[in-house]
This record gives C-alpha cells, sequence and structure tokens, in this order.
C-alpha cells in the first residue's frame, strides 16, 4: 500500500511537471505582438470555398498548417476562444467530437481570432483568462483539450480570411478542402442540452459521400474581436480612470459589516493592505482590474487599508493613482490585533491579507501573502454565484 502511495504521489508530481513544462515550452517557443489593424469589412468564407492556407503558433510549443491534416477525410476548423461564455459551454462537445469521430478520419482544429488589443477587462466577467497567447496556453492545460489550439492574434490574418462572426464558429470542410457547412455547434449553448448536432449532420454527410443537407446557419455567442475595435476600449479606460475615487473611515463596526456581508447579496472580496507593505502596492492593481472584470455581475471588491489614520491622505493618493474607484476604506481604530480577530481568526496578521466572502459571512477563500490572480480568477468566476455561461 504504502508504495503505492508513493507511486500515486510520484506520477500527480511528474504530471504537474509536465503541464508547467509544457506552459513554459510554449511560451518560450513563440512571443506574441498583437498588431493594431485598419478597420475593414470582414465576409465570411462561402460554401464552396477552398480552405485558406494558414500558418500558426500552437498551445502546445509547435506550429501547425493546413498541411498538417492531409491525411483527414474531414477538417473541422472551429474559431473560439477563451474568454467568451458561449465559447467556453461548447468546450467539451467539441472534445467529444474529437472522441467520435478521429478514428474515422476526421481532423479538429481549433483557432483563436481575437486581437488582445480589442479585449476590454469589462467582457472578461465570465472567465478567469484573457485571450492572450500565454492564458491561451493554462486554458489548454486547464481543460486538457484533445485538439491544437492555434493563436491569430498578431495580426489575423487567418482569421480575416476565414471571417468568423462569432466564438465559436465552425467551418467543416471535405477531402478536397473545399468548405461543405459553416455556422453554428449546435442550437443549444447550455451544457447538457446539446449534442453538437448541426456540426455532426455536416461530418456524417461528408463521410457517406454527400454534402449536408444543411449548408450553412447563424451563429450565436461573443463577436470576434478585431484589432481595429479599440476605440471602445480606449473610451471605457478613460471612463474609468475619470471616476472619482474616495477613502472612507472604518471603524471595527463598519469592518465587522463588511466582513458578515449582509447588506450586498454580492460575493465580496476584501483586501487589507498598506502603503508601508511592498507586496501590496505591486499587486494592488490586479486587484482593481479583478473589479472591472466581474463587477457588473454579483461580486464586488471592497479595499481596506491599514495605514495609519493620519496618513489618510497618503493611502488616498495612491488609490488615485490605481484608479480604484469602488469602494475604499480604512481602518480608524486603536487596536489592530482586535482587527485581525475581527477580518478573520485564521489570518496571523502578515499584510497582504485577502478573503473571498459569501453573503452571510462565510469565508470561502483566504490567502496571506500575494496572490496568484490565476488562481484567485478562477475561484470568482466557478463560484456557484458567478459562473462561465449564461
Amino acid at each position: 500500500m504504502k508504495s503505492f502511495l508513493l507511486f500515486l504521489i510520484v506520477t500527480l508530481f511528474c504530471v504537474g511537471c509536465t503541464s508547467e513544462r509544457m506552459k513554459e515550452e510554449a511560451s518560450t517557443f513563440f512571443t506574441a505582438a498583437p498588431q493594431p489593424l485598419p478597420a475593414q469589412q470582414v465576409a465570411t468564407l462561402p460554401v464552396g470555398s477552398k480552405a485558406p492556407d494558414f500558418t500558426l503558433p500552437g498551445t502546445d510549443a509547435r506550429y501547425w498548417s493546413l498541411s498538417d491534416f492531409k491525411d483527414a477525410s474531414v477538417l473541422v476548423v472551429v474559431f473560439t476562444c477563451n474568454h467568451c461564455p458561449t465559447a467556453q459551454a461548447y468546450e467539451e462537445r467539441i472534445k467529444q467530437i474529437v472522441n467520435d469521430y478521429s478514428h474515422k478520419g476526421v481532423a479538429l482544429v481549433a483557432i483563436s481570432p481575437n486581437s488582445p488589443l480589442g479585449l476590454l477587462y469589462e467582457e472578461l466577467g465570465y472567465s478567469d483568462l484573457n485571450d492572450d497567447y500565454d492564458e491561451m496556453i493554462i486554458r489548454y492545460n486547464d481543460k486538457s483539450f484533445n485538439f491544437p489550439y492555434l493563436y491569430d492574434g498578431d495580426n489575423e490574418a487567418v482569421s480575416l480570411a476565414y471571417g468568423p462572426v462569432a466564438t465559436p464558429h465552425v467551418f467543416v470542410f471535405d477531402k478536397d478542402r473545399i468548405l461543405k457547412y459553416q455556422g453554428r455547434i449546435d442550437a443549444s449553448e447550455k451544457p447538457g442540452t446539446g449534442q453538437a448536432e448541426d456540426l455532426r449532420a455536416a461530418i456524417d454527410a461528408l463521410l457517406n459521400g454527400e454534402d449536408p443537407a444543411v449548408s450553412s446557419t447563424k451563429t450565436f455567442g461573443c463577436s470576434t474581436k478585431w484589432a481595429w475595435k479599440t476605440e471602445l476600449k480606449e473610451k471605457i479606460n478613460t471612463e474609468w480612470a475619470s471616476k472619482e475615487v474616495s477613502l472612507h473611515d472604518a471603524d471595527k463596526e463598519v469592518v465587522k459589516d463588511l466582513v458578515k456581508n449582509e447588506d450586498s447579496q454580492k460575493l465580496r472580496l476584501i483586501n487589507a493592505w498598506a502603503t508601508w507593505c511592498g507586496p501590496c502596492i505591486l499587486e494592488y492593481p490586479e486587484f482593481v482590474n479583478i473589479q472591472r472584470m466581474f463587477g457588473a455581475r454579483d461580486f464586488e471588491f471592497v479595499s481596506l487599508s491599514l495605514d495609519k489614520v493620519e496618513k489618510k491622505s497618503k493611502a488616498l493618493d495612491f488609490l488615485k493613482k490605481s484608479q480604484s474607484a469602488l469602494d475604499n476604506y480604512i481602518f480608524t481604530g486603536k487596536d489592530v490585533y482586535e482587527l485581525i480577530e475581527i477580518v478573520d481568526p485564521e489570518w496571523n496578521g502578515a499584510l497582504p491579507y485577502t478573503i473571498l466572502v459569501e453573503p452571510g459571512g462565510k469565508v470561502v477563500w483566504r490567502h496571506q501573502g500575494t496572490v496568484d490572480f490565476y488562481r484567485l480568477k478562477k475561484e470568482i468566476v466557478e463560484h456557484p454565484m458567478i459562473g462561465r455561461y449564461y
């Protein structure tokens, strides 16, 4: 039994090492450099067209081209991404298509068409990740994708050639790489309510030597984030930067109420910090980004400064520089040890300290020290009050 447990521990450790090594290899083999593009009309590739060629970096630390799938009787090209709730809702169905059809001569490749330049924090409320190349690697490993996942965010040249209007958007090609179907995967977004019926029908028809009965459908999902869609991003960033930033006094009773979280009906993230705490200052802007990501949902971030009250102006100056246009408080009590017990009895007092609190005061996540923001965002989006889908 001991030998088996030792084997299991070593195996799990090695799997973790392999995942981290794959991520490191992929992120070093290719460095993304998204470029702005002039605005242009984008047309969806018409049925009957030849598949446009491509050579794109994958999340598995290699380049993929159209020729890599030359032996497939049917090729499915799926345009999808990390952040879109609709795209996430279809990930398991895409994996199941690969499981069900790969032995029948069907190949599937996924391409992210989005430029990171065109993506707002406010559009990330259903995800822990944005659409840049490094975070595609994280999603690829987290979800154990069984298909190549390629990045086209630098110049979107391949996406411009195919013309996906939303994520996900599928293109199905026959043996001669002639487009025979383009559109949706199925008509039911919610996981568990659809089985990729439209995509399966197109694949089955081609495997039987026939054209699909339906060759084109509309798609539903997040619009493609083209690199010229930056004006809205600039506008929203300017509006956020112009918001008023204030710092409210909070005695121990106010802090108790914050932690009880009986007033908001929201998932509440509380970060205790101070201007004299180096790690606090370095990580704080990421908390503001999290508020921008999830603030339109049942979520709020609350900032609690432990600076001395006489240093309130210094704390406020920092919050203004950080564009912390949210609920900011400074503790006005004299007994910091009493505060520690109020915030969380499991906190030993070192800064920074962060807790995630449900309505009613249940702490569902706590962390002392610098936060792993990938992990924190995942905790938030996978909480039942938030979720990845509509």
